[in-house]
């Protein structure tokens, strides 16, 4: 790790402002996060994060990744009572009409509520003797010279200077755009897919034997085109169950309870139905909604001219559809390269934000192309797609029927999609050879998708 000095400044104190602090925190003398939020000093959600009550999932790249940045985490966070998993065998995970069939795949993975996780890295980061935090600051412009960030304007108070600013200000960093243009320099290209995604959380009660078979998690994948509706049950700490339902393009669930335990009876299992019916709620009555209209990206890996002393970071670059669960683990990533980048030009110069930019894009093209390629699946989504996107999802299609009896079909989806190989892996010759033959296997050719009340196989039979 190399040593740039002086002062960096991180705008955006959620999971993004966190970990890029931990990767600045040894290598500038300084490190000051400010947020116009109230940050709370324990797990808490709070207004500044609307997403923060409802289901997140951390992927196991994701994991790994903040693992880097701050040894000994997973242990930690599991002896505060985030939940161990293995992916291939805890998690029940229905998709395309279908249960994936189930196998140990000796993979971690950890479940646990958005909140433990930001008031962990939060106490870690806070823990550092160069790092300052203040919150309830609002920051309303940058500083500096044509072509150079030298710091942030503040509200009611004088600006602060910095070597670097970060801007992890999330979704609504395209506020910052005139700030940047105020100093001459060029915004970023923005690309928008439309989804209009919604979703309702309920936090419940949890009891052993709530879900089959021991089971630790239940993700509802929709099937498009028809079907829109997106389920998830995640085991978290403090013995509870977070269960959020909604799904794309206006299929939200309601917020009243009545509302909300009609949508879980509709979906094709019972599981979270009869969850819902008899667990405890521990929530107010009426349960919390999210919206999140479409997912947004700006490409400054294509700018010609960037400032210096100025990079943004998380979803101030990307912001997916969360449905997905990619953005903890792009923003951790982008991180990690951050810290990569200064080491290797020792100041934050407009050349070493360039390289930062092109490395950032790289990090998001997978999880960009898998999840919009999935969003296009239907025909309400708008956006600019990619060529041969229609051909790609007929054959992922057929993947997903394969994991429905293959284990190793599986094993290959979890490798994607916890960003642990290439989505090229599902186009190796013999995936594809084993894909083809076990689709036809899937027990959606054989029988209507079960309704609630139905008796339903914990353990589909598996044929390789």
């Amino acid at each position: 790790m190399g040593v740039v000095g002086g002062h960096a400044i991180v705008i955006g104190g959620s999971i993004g402002g966190l970990v890029a602090t931990q990767a600045l925190a040894g290598r500038f003398d300084q490190v000051t996060i400010v947020d116009r939020d109230t940050l709370p000093t324990g797990a808490e959600d709070r207004r500044g994060v609307p997403q923060s009550p409802h289901a997140h999932a951390l992927l196991i790249r994701g994991r790994l990744a903040l693992e880097e940045l701050f040894p000994g985490l997973t242990d930690e966070l599991v002896a505060g009572g985030a939940v161990p998993f293995d992916p291939g065998d805890d998690l029940l995970f229905h998709q395309m009409g279908a249960l994936r069939v189930r196998f140990p795949s000796g993979k971690l993975g950890t479940s646990l509520t958005r909140a433990f996780l930001e008031s962990s890295l939060r106490r870690r980061v806070s823990a550092l003797p160069n790092v300052t935090t203040r919150d309830q600051v609002s920051v309303c412009g940058l500083a500096g010279v044509t072509g150079r960030v030298t710091g942030v304007e503040l509200d009611d108070e004088a600006p602060l200077m910095a070597d670097l600013v970060v801007d992890a200000t999330g979704r609504s960093a395209s506020r910052t755009d005139p700030w940047l243009e105020k100093l001459g320099c060029p915004v970023p290209e923005v690309t928008t897919v439309k989804i209009d995604v919604g979703y309702t959380t309920r936090l419940l009660r949890r009891k052993p034997g709530d879900l089959p078979d021991g089971a630790l998690l239940y993700l509802m994948s929709a099937t498009p085109p028809h079907d829109k509706r997106a389920a998830a049950a995640f085991a978290v700490e403090g013995d509870r169950w977070v269960v959020t339902l909604g799904g794309w393009h206006r299929r939200h669930a309601p917020v009243d309870p009545a509302g909300f335990a009609e949508f879980a009876d509709g979906l094709p299992f019972p599981y979270l139905a009869d969850l819902v019916a008899n667990a405890e709620p521990l929530d107010d009555l009426d349960a919390r909604k999210f919206h999140y209209p479409m997912a947004r990206r700006r490409y400054f890996e294509k700018l010609r001219r960037l400032p210096e002393g100025y990079v943004a970071l998380g979803d101030a670059i990307c912001s997916f559809n969360p449905l997905y669960g990619q953005g903890m683990t792009v923003a951790t990533l982008e991180a990690i390269e951050l810290g990569r980048r200064l080491d290797r030009h020792g100041r934050a110069s407009a050349r070493m934000a360039g390289e930062f930019y092109k490395a950032a894009g790289k990090i998001i093209d997978t999880p960009w192309q898998m999840s919009t390629g999935s969003d296009f699946m239907y025909p309400e989504t708008v956006g600019p797609r990619s060529a041969g996107t229609g051909l790609l999802n007929r054959y992922v299609r057929q993947v997903m029927l394969a994991s429905h009896v293959s284990p190793e079909v599986h094993s290959v989806i979890l490798d994607v999609q916890h960003l642990l190989a290439p989505p090229a892996a599902i186009m190796r010759p013999g995936t594809m050879v084993r894909t083809l033959r076990a689709a036809r296997r899937s027990p959606v050719h054989e029988q209507p998708a079960p309704r609630p009340g139905d008796g339903v196989p914990v353990k589909p039979k598996t044929v390789a």
